[in-house]
């Protein structure tokens, strides 16, 4: 007859640390404990971000106020709501040399960043044609306004023609945006 014998192996612990009465009054964090790595990243990025947000919304260099466009929408939108009636017309003609240079994504049937292009412009516009009506002497007014609704009517209709995606149209409606925003922007000037 076999015997065997079966070995039980018991894990060896540390002993436990002798408790004193200074340890039993700090709390004890519960969960696995972060004090490694991972908190000195977590610090790390949050320390990195606050330094760049506090960077980057300072008041604006004179060097950047000119490069209205996508990234500074919502510093423009909700920091700086007001401009001047001159920086509206500033951004105007800005807008219109923009709308010039959209002719390539045009060519191309980049719909998608016509229209995001578009909506972007005319949330500006919107505003900025209020605003630049101020810098036109009393009796040019009336003429600015007729020419101003044009943009805006030519504007939203090719927004339209852009996302149904109709290609004549939307080069017919982009030409006439183009010589409405010239004849206002040549009538600001």
């Amino acid at each position: 007859m076999m015997t065997t014998t079966s070995r039980i192996t018991t894990a060896v612990y540390p002993p436990p640390l002798p408790t004193s009465d200074a340890a039993k009054t700090i709390p004890s964090i519960p969960g696995p404990h972060l004090s490694g790595r991972r908190n000195l990243v977590s610090t790390t990025a949050a320390t990195l971000l606050a330094t760049s947000l506090s960077l980057t919304l300072g008041p604006p260099q004179p060097a950047l106020a000119e490069s209205w466009g996508t990234r500074s929408f919502i510093l423009e939108h909700y920091f700086q709501p007001g401009l001047s009636p001159e920086d509206s017309v500033a951004r105007i003609r800005q807008t219109r040399e923009g709308l010039h240079s959209m002719r390539h994504m045009l060519d191309t049937m980049s719909w998608r960043y016509v229209i995001f292009y578009i909506r972007l412009k005319q949330s500006y516009l919107s505003q900025d044609l209020r605003s630049a009506i101020y810098t036109l002497p009393q009796g040019l007014r009336k003429e600015y306004v007729d020419k101003a609704n044009a943009v805006v009517d030519n504007m939203a209709e090719l927004d339209n023609y852009i996302r149904t995606p109709k290609v004549y149209e939307s080069y017919l409606y982009y030409e006439r945006t183009l010589k409405a925003m010239d004849e206002l922007v040549a009538m600001l000037a």
